[in-house]
């Protein structure tokens, strides 16, 4: 496999992961709010970590999860 193959691979494993958190939050299920918060950071500050997205936007991301979620509540 091609370097640039696998690193879009891999790349599209995390944006998938971001964006499931992303719409986890907006259906916002109130008793797992705590849950959804802290496995967002976790996938988004992951994806920042390996350069999959930027840190502004990994900020950002982790800002709309949270501002979600207190909706949600």
């Amino acid at each position: 496999m091609r370097q640039d193959q696998r690193r879009t691979k891999d790349n599209d494993k995390y944006m998938n992961q971001v964006e499931e958190v992303i719409k986890a939050a907006k259906k916002g299920v109130k008793s797992k709010k705590n849950e959804f918060v802290s496995k967002g950071y976790s996938i988004v500050d992951r994806a920042a970590k390996k350069h999959v997205i930027h840190n502004n936007k990994a900020s950002r991301l982790k800002a709309r999860i949270s501002r979600l979620v207190k909706k949600a509540s």
